[in-house]
Order: C-alpha cells, then sequence, then structure tokens
C-alpha cells in the first residue's frame, strides 16, 4: 500500500533519521522553498524521496519575474528527469541486520526503528525467547525489510550469517539503586558469547554494542575478537550516542535552540562522571554561564539514573536508548552506502588520549572508523580540562576490568 509523503525542504537538503548525524555544515536556505511530494513502494519514517518537484517561490527575495522563470525552469527540470528520479530515489534495501536481544525492553523498539529504515532488506531477529511473536508482528509493517526470527542459543549462529551490522542490546536492565557496573557479571558473559558467534559467522560486520557497562564490554569484545583472530577495531563501536541525544536535548531546551541544529560532542566513556559533554564546542556557538555548564553536565552524567528512577522499578531508559542506537545503525549503512559525510560520537580504540579505548566523534565510512577527530579535544575550557583528568582513572579502571575479565575466561577455557 503506497504512503504519500510530503516534506519541505531547503535546497540540497534531505530527510533523514532526525538530522544529518554529525553534519559538519548545515544547508543554509537560500530563499526557496521547494516541496517534494513522494510516492512510495512502502512507508518509511527515516528518509524522505523526491518524484517531483514544485516551487512555491513566488516573488521573494528573486522579484516576481525571475521567481516565474525559476518556477518554469524547476518544473520542466522536473518533468524531462521524473522517470530518472523516480527510479533512483527509491528506498535502497540492500543491507541485512541483526539484533541480539531482540525481545528485551530495547531490542523491540530498536527492531521497529530499523525496520523502517530503506538502507535495510533484511532484519534478523535473535534472542534466547520470545522473539517469534515480535518478528511476526513487525512482519506486518509495509516497509521493505524481510524480518526473520531466531530463538535460542542453537539458532545464534544462522541469525548472523551474512550481516552486515550487528546490534546487542542483550543484557540485564538497571534496577534503581543499582550502578552499571552491578550489570557487569551477568552481561559480561552475554556479550562475550555473542562475541564469539559474530567472530565465525560474520567477523567483517559493523558490532555495536549497547550492553552496560559499555566502558567494559567493549574491551570484553575486542579481547573475544583478538582471541579468535578477527579483530578490526574499525569495526567495534559502543554506542554512547544516548549521552549526545540528551545532550543536545538538554541544550536545545535550556537556550530555546531549534533542537534539529544542535551538535553537542560528547566524550570520555558512557557511566556516571566518565560522560563529558563539551558544551563548549556546541554548534551553533552559544555561552554558558558557569553555574549551566555545571548543572547540564551533571544532569546529562545521571540522565539514565532520572529514568531509572522515573520508571521506579519497571525499568531503565529504553525508549530513549534504542532511538538512539537506530540513529548509530542508520549512520553506520549510510557510511557502508557510500555518504561521505557521517560523523558520530562512540567508544572506539583510540590513541587521542593515553587510554586504550576513548568516546569520542568519529569519521565513519564504508570500511568502519575512516578518521577520528582530534579537534574536539583540543581548546578544552578550564571545567573540561579538569573533568576530563578526573575520569580517566575510573574510565582506565572500567577498561582494564573488562579486559581482566575476557582473559581469566580465555586461561580457564
Amino acid at each position: 500500500m503506497a504512503s504519500t509523503l510530503a516534506a519541505t525542504l531547503s535546497i540540497g537538503s534531505t530527510l533523514s533519521f532526525g538530522h544529518k548525524s554529525g553534519s559538519l555544515a548545515q544547508p543554509k536556505p537560500v530563499g526557496v522553498r521547494l516541496t517534494s511530494h513522494a510516492s512510495l513502494a512502502s512507508f518509511s519514517g527515516l528518509k524522505a524521496t523526491t518524484s517531483s518537484v514544485s516551487c512555491e517561490a513566488g516573488s521573494s527575495f528573486l522579484g516576481k519575474e525571475s521567481g516565474v522563470a525559476l518556477q518554469r525552469s524547476v518544473a520542466n527540470k522536473a518533468q524531462k528527469q521524473s522517470q530518472r528520479l523516480q527510479y533512483h530515489l527509491q528506498p535502497r534495501a540492500s543491507f541485512k541486520v541483526a539484533i541480539l536481544g531482540a525481545a528485551g525492553g530495547i531490542g523491540q523498539p530498536l527492531s521497529l526503528l530499523i525496520k523502517m529504515s530503506p538502507l535495510v532488506s533484511a532484519l534478523h531477529l535473535y534472542d534466547i525467547a520470545n522473539v517469534k511473536g515480535v518478528a511476526a508482528d513487525l512482519s506486518h509493517c509495509n516497509t521493505p525489510s524481510q524480518v526473520l526470527d531466531f530463538t535460542g542459543a542453537s539458532e545464534l549462529p544462522n541469525s548472523l550469517k551474512g550481516v552486515n551490522v550487528v546490534v546487542i542490546p542483550a543484557g540485564a536492565s538497571r534496577k534503581p539503586g543499582m550502578t552499571r557496573d552491578d550489570l557487569f557479571n551477568i552481561n559480561a558473559n552475554i556479550v562475550m558469547n555473542s562475541v564469539e558467534a559474530i567472530a565465525d559467522n560474520c567477523p567483517d560486520a559493523f558490532i555495536h554494542i549497547i550492553s552496560n557497562p559499555v566502558n567494559s564490554t567493549v574491551p570484553i569484545a575486542a579481547e573475544v575478537l583478538k582471541q579468535k583472530g578477527v579483530y578490526d577495531p574499525k569495526k567495534l563501536f559502543g554506542v554512547t550516542t544516548l549521552d549526545v541525544v540528551r545532550a543536545n536535548t538538554f541544550v536545545a531546551q535550556k537556550k530555546n535552540l531549534k533542537l534539529i541544529d544542535v551538535d553537542v560532542p560528547v566524550i570520555g566513556g558512557h557511566a556516571g562522571i566518565m560522560i563529558l559533554p563539551l558544551l563548549s564546542k556546541t554548534r551553533p556557538s552559544v555561552s554558558f554561564t558557569d553555574e549551566e555548564v555545571e548543572e547540564l553536565t551533571v544532569r546529562i552524567q545521571n540522565a539514565g539514573t532520572e529514568v531509572v528512577e522515573a520508571k521506579a522499578g519497571a525499568g531503565s531508559a529504553t525508549l530513549s536508548m534504542a532511538y538512539a542506537a537506530a540513529r548509530f545503525v542508520e549512520s553506520s549503512l549510510r557510511a557502508l552506502d557510500g555518504d561521505g559525510d557521517v560523523y558520530e560520537c562512540s567508544f572506539v580504540q583510540s590513541d587521542l588520549t593515553e587510554l586504550p579505548f576513548f568516546a569520542s566523534r568519529v569519521k565513519l565510512g564504508r570500511k568502519g572508523i575512516e578518521a577520528l577527530i582530534p579537534s574536539d579535544l583540543q581548546g578544552l575550557t578550564e571545567y573540561e580540562q579538569k573533568a576530563l583528568d578526573v575520569l580517566k582513572p575510573e574510565l582506565k579502571a572500567s577498561i582494564e576490568k573488562g579486559i581482566a575479565f575476557a582473559q581469566k575466561r580465555a586461561v580457564a577455557a
């Protein structure tokens, strides 16, 4: 059933997941508004496509006659190219994504959001139980991707065959009073088993780790991949996008900014004081008082606890985490598809500091991380530099805890 999508776009812009993630330059309005109407073979909530264009400029700054001429020019070009545009701008479904833990609190909304991506041809849903119903439910959505379900350890290998991106939200969630480290013993084993299966069945896939504590589970994954002889640091990511999403939201609210324009890099790790939003690097440039910097920083660092307490024992940040993870998946798929302007913050192997892993902005490409972006760590304010110095020992301990766990289990095996 076709769905008609109308979007008002500035010239040269596209409609995608939230905004062009980490884009270094935003398209500027030029006095002309284009309205695109696209009839899609199936609905996509993440991207808009253009099959016909009409101009509503009229007079604007160009003057009436110039506006009419431009309108005719745009209409003629649209008419001549309509067939080609209709073909080339249809959703391209070409990548396979696996979600390990798809029946969980994060896994279900994440599966729905990824199902909406026009870049996904197959969505593999794996869990130890209850995944069949999730897959059946999602399969009724009229989007291009095929949904397949896999239940139990015996089906884990098949869920990973031929996959381009694997997302791991599996594991226990935080309860009131729990820290991310309290989850370590449960989730460390889950991540280790999952990554062993990835190493055996899709070693070239991008690996997105959500399972907390990310500061330890990413180093665990790296050790497993090294032991298997397939470690590629450019393809292993700790998903810290939620910290960026929260920072963008809170800053936009505090400063009354248009949310789609706001981008705050977040560095360090993914827990408490190890989360360091660089408010001085906010785009668009905006000034903060010392009180605002401290208030926003503390809120961003403790936002997960804010949700855990608000849910009063009923769960943790599942919906916002699913949204943030879907954004990171969409960015990875765009990079795999050849988009040369994809930037995200992520917890990865890094040489930007003395720590072996560190969250910072990275440039994504077809082979994974194309570059770490060191400029965010240059010219820090006194507050940010002090916070960075304080977080490093804690982050170092979390990383070493993960590495020691993986090495100890390898020796025991």
